[in-house]
């Protein structure tokens, strides 16, 4: 049995986030396989999503901090009944292709992560899509609930706390599995301004850190807080200082509408 989990809580991500993961799942996964949410909240869930109920976090959310510690309540010894290992995904990552393989890479006790490509040197994982055995990043949640403002002040983000402390360390998906929508489908300027992202064929899965989430790539926004607008008034809103950025920035972070984003996030 194949077995998928997500996490939600709190009012950022509704419902329809975790049933368009469960539709993208369904279609990419051969069977059998189980779909876990740990959540707060069942209102509106397909039937076919098994909920388990969020634990408490067990200490005060740190402060001053980009890290989602949140997620520490998946480290735990015990979660949901369930065992062995599990495929965790970001409710806001898009599915392209087959899922398969990221539960055949690897062995069942190791903990698999996506690459951060912000950080090449520092070969830092990232938490969006990652396997991990239930269980064995408990000793993390111990250590993370006797001094949690520490270990956030320490490491920043989560991942790099797993990455950093994992036992037994980690390994990473195998390269072009795992795209990183900013960094590795938007054109770099002047590009961006002509050309939409393009899905390359060996793609499985896009993962969206930072601010611009899929509705925004579909859309053509850099973020939920910025205007859909033109690859010139975006250039001529820069020159005239309408930007809360440098003016390069401004210019880099532009991205037209992503078209395929909507034939693959959906229910």
């Amino acid at each position: 049995m194949k077995q998928v989990l997500c996490i939600r809580w709190g009012t950022k991500y509704g419902a329809e986030y975790v049933n368009r993961l469960y539709g993208m799942v369904a279609r990419h996964l051969t069977p059998p396989f189980s779909f876990h949410c740990v959540t707060d909240d069942t209102g509106g869930l397909r039937p076919e999503i098994e909920v388990i109920p969020l634990p408490p976090l067990g200490c005060e959310m740190p402060r001053n901090t980009p890290g989602i510690w949140g997620k520490s309540r998946l480290w735990a010894e015990e979660l949901g009944g369930l065992s062995g290992p599990v495929l965790f995904l970001d409710l806001d990552l898009v599915v392209t292709g087959s899922l398969d393989a990221f539960f055949e890479v690897g062995a069942p006790d190791d903990v698999i992560l996506a690459r951060n490509p912000n950080t090449p040197f520092e070969k830092l994982g990232q938490t969006s899509i990652f396997r991990f055995p239930i269980g064995k990043l408990a000793p993390l949640r111990a250590a993370f609930l006797a001094d949690p403002q520490g270990t956030a002040d320490r490491y920043r983000w989560e991942q790099r706390y797993v990455t950093r402390t994992a036992p037994g360390g980690v390994s990473f998906w195998p390269k072009g599995w795992v795209a990183h929508f900013r960094h590795h489908l938007v054109p770099p300027f002047p590009v961006n301004l002509m050309r939409p992202p393009r899905l390359p064929a060996a793609t499985r899965v896009v993962i969206f850190p930072g601010g611009l989430n899929p509705p925004d790539a579909l859309a053509g926004r850099w973020n939920g807080d910025g205007p859909v607008r033109g690859a010139l008034a975006h250039v001529a809103a820069g020159l005239r200082g309408e930007r809360t950025e440098r003016l390069d920035k401004h210019l880099r972070h532009y991205v037209r509408p992503t078209p395929w984003i909507a034939e693959h996030w959906r229910e």
